[in-house]
């Protein structure tokens, strides 16, 4: 007991400025049960101080020794808006791996850098926004539209993956341990939050029963239920109607009662000001005729903490009556426990050192072999080039021999800052694809005879000289870095320009001024051409497709960008895969505001994209020799049949999709299960590979029009799986099967 009391008075000692001279307190007890320490610490406060809790820039209770703290940090992938960071890649990027244990790994070490950062920041007395531990990441909501800005902050188009990924990352950045999390995620944004983003304070998403339960919700409620999140975020938009953050359906009956969260959930920043602020610059809900109503709305049932500033409409509402103080205890004991959860004040002493240098070495590397697996390549012809035997063009280095002079052209060849997304933080080294590239290619024996960015993302720049053209004509392949920018993509931006309307686009088409130039360059020089694309969406590539031998989408990949695609071109691997459809053109794309999910993504269309969901050529080949299902396990398994030239190119994915069981009800088919294959090498005399992936009852649902919601099939219905290499019927093998 001695010792146990000395430890509580040291930690409180440091807990503010001055306050070691103040009582300890049980709820300083960290040997207590959390509810217990929830409880004393509850009844010691006072009413305007629960109050002041609720808001995310929470005050100090300096006769308590409670530090001031902001709920509001970001890790989208990095520490963002906090200094120097490592920046991996973007979630859509993240999502091209399919790849959810590099996830949660990736995540794992943002974790650790938040953990120094945090230390620091209370070191120096910082407690503002972005210094602390609870953040507002992962992005969840389904990618339905690549006109939308955000996108590239989600998963993608597909519920399965999106949950995958997600709980990955909720892993990755709370750990394992409930009672003491190493950071706290926050799912976002519930529900059905995707643009457009001019509209979003005033949008009312339109949404079916179907379409919500199966494919608006289920990642939400997967992630709630496996990832056990410690916050949940509510939208901007209306919901048929009602506002998503004073939402009684989505927040109370779905959330609270029927998925049993007893998490915290939290407005999206000052989203309530949408429900009663009149506004003549921004459009907003204006549901509600007071603040106080709005806070009684929100408060009032499930939200836990606005990010916002918000305080005086609440305290209006509880003086008013419109919220019992017993309403605000429940809210309040949710935000202590996870204060406490967090061990704010331990680890604020903790880790207040400089982050090792060979953690800084390992994350770095986390970022690299992060952005190279999300490289997906979508085309990759034969070409006749003198002296060199016909073969697809990527890899440049096959054989080890060849040398190649290469023109490195293109609008985001050389440009770091398109490289770190949004939400970002700043590494302390970028590189550029034509860092890269010079740098791998002198590795490889090989020389860039010319850079040059050709022309602007959207505009062109004044006309190539005849020394350029010279330089062109002297080069082996032109690699052309072009695509999209988080200039031009992005949350609510002020962009009005051809193409972009505040973040999101209006056509998805590569900007005219590139494919100008590409076509250009191949009816000039009739050079091979790699067309390398920067992006956070998918790009409607049919009017250049055929202007170029070898597509490759590399996202917008972080600081080791650059590295990662010099060393995908040259050497590979290449193992990215589509997270989204690819689309011929925008003609294929129902109306942006229209939430119906008919139409769109792999799931709904009944075009033919030009790339599929699920596409990726990589370097390494294989075909399905037999398929099996063994019912009693729940697991589809086979064997392939191929084999890899090298340890380096040598994985394949395999996807199993559930085909739809109801026509005009169900998706067409629906991904429920993913696996990468490793592949023998070619001198193995048994060039086969076996596998087996077990199948999650959660996903393995149809929609029943009768209750309106997704439910599990019953025993012994007949299904059909479809497993195979990509979304598109043709890379795909039928496996009937009776569900037991």
């Amino acid at each position: 007991m001695k010792h146990k009391c000395i430890a509580s008075i040291l930690v409180l000692c440091w807990l503010l400025p001055g306050a070691a001279m103040a009582q300890a307190f049980p709820f300083h007890d960290t040997t207590l049960p959390i509810e217990q320490r929830v409880e004393d610490l509850l009844g010691r406060l006072t009413l305007e101080e629960k109050l002041s809790m609720m808001q995310h820039g929470t005050p100090a209770v300096e006769r308590l020794g409670l530090k001031p703290y902001s709920w509001w940090n970001e890790a989208l992938h990095g520490v963002g808006r906090n200094g120097t960071a490592h920046v991996y890649p973007m979630p859509i990027a993240l999502a091209a791996t399919f790849n959810p244990p590099l996830v949660q790994q990736v995540f794992e070490g943002v974790a650790q850098e938040a953990l120094h950062k945090y230390a620091q920041s209370q070191q120096a007395s910082r407690y503002g926004d972005n210094t602390g531990l609870s953040f507002f990441a992962p992005n969840i909501n389904i990618f339905r539209d690549p006109r939308w800005g955000r996108g590239m902050e989600t998963f993608g188009e597909d519920p399965y993956l999106t949950a995958m990924m997600g709980v990955a990352t909720v892993l990755g950045l709370q750990g394992n341990d409930p009672e003491h999390l190493v950071a706290a995620a926050c799912v976002k944004h519930l529900a059905a939050h995707s643009g457009p983003e001019g509209m979003r304070h005033e949008f009312d998403a339109m949404v079916s029963p179907r379409d919500l339960w199966c494919t608006y919700l289920p990642a939400f409620r997967y992630i709630v239920e496996q990832g056990k999140v410690a916050q949940v975020m509510c939208g901007y938009n209306r919901l048929n109607g009602e506002p998503c953050c004073t939402n009684d359906y989505l927040l109370n009956d779905l959330l609270r009662r029927r998925w049993g969260y007893n998490g915290l959930i939290v407005t999206d920043c000052w989203a309530l000001n949408d429900c009663w602020e009149r506004d003549t610059v921004i459009p907003r809900h204006k549901t509600h005729t007071t603040a106080a109503l709005a806070a009684q709305a929100a408060f009032g049932h499930e939200v836990d903490l606005e990010c916002g500033s918000g305080l005086a409409a609440l305290r209006t509402a509880v003086d008013s009556g419109y919220i019992a103080e017993e309403k605000i205890n429940e809210h309040v004991r949710r935000i202590l426990s996870l204060r406490l959860r967090l061990q704010l004040e331990e680890k604020a002493d903790a880790t207040a050192n400089d982050m090792p240098r060979n953690l800084k070495k390992q994350l770095s590397q986390q970022a690299e072999k992060a952005a190279l697996q999300s490289i997906v390549l979508l085309k990759n012809d034969t070409v006749a080039i003198p002296n060199r035997e016909n073969r697809p063009l990527l890899p440049l280095r096959q054989s080890g021999r060849e040398a190649w002079n290469i023109a490195v052209l293109g609008p985001n060849m050389d440009d770091s800052l398109m490289a770190l997304g949004n939400y970002n933080g700043f590494p302390e080294r970028c590189v550029t694809i034509l860092q890269g590239l010079t740098h791998v290619a002198a590795e490889q024996h090989c020389r860039i005879a010319v850079s040059h960015p050709a022309c602007g993302l959207t505009q062109p720049l004044a006309k190539p000289d005849k020394r350029f053209w010279k330089k062109i004509d002297k080069s082996d392949l032109i690699v052309f870095v072009g695509g999209l920018s988080p200039a031009l993509e992005g949350e609510e931006l002020k962009v009005e320009q051809e193409g972009f309307y505040k973040g999101d686009r209006t056509q998805i088409e590569l900007p005219a001024a590139q494919r100008d130039m590409i076509k250009g360059l191949r009816r000039r020089t009739g050079k091979p051409i790699v067309l390398v694309l920067c992006t956070g969406s998918a790009i409607a590539l049919e009017e250049v497709a055929d202007d170029v031998d070898a597509i490759v989408v590399a996202w917008y990949g972080g600081e080791a960008m650059g590295c990662a695609v010099a060393q995908a071109l040259m050497t590979g691997p290449m193992n990215g895969r589509l997270p989204v459809t690819f689309y011929k053109n925008s003609a294929q794309l129902p109306p942006f505001e229209d939430y119906s999910m008919q139409q769109r993504t792999y799931r709904y269309m009944e075009e033919e994209p030009l790339y599929p969901f699920g596409h990726g050529l990589g370097y390494a080949k294989a075909e399905i020799d037999t398929l099996w299902y063994d019912a009693a396990a729940r697991t589809v398994g086979g064997r392939l049949k191929g084999c890899a030239t090298d340890t380096l190119n040598n994985k394949v994915l395999l996807q199993v999709y559930l085909k739809g069981y109801l026509p005009g009800e169900d998706a067409n088919k629906s991904l429920v299960a993913f696996q990468w294959i490793t592949l023998p090498l070619a001198v193995s005399q048994v060039p086969l590979a076996d596998f087996a992936m077990p199948l999650e009852e959660y996903w393995l649902t149809h929609y029943d029009p009768y209750t309106e919601e997704c439910r599990p099939f019953k025993y012994g219905t007949p299904l059909l799986l479809q497993i195979g290499f990509s979304s598109a019927d043709k890379d795909l093998q039928t496996l009937p099967i009776v569900w037991q």
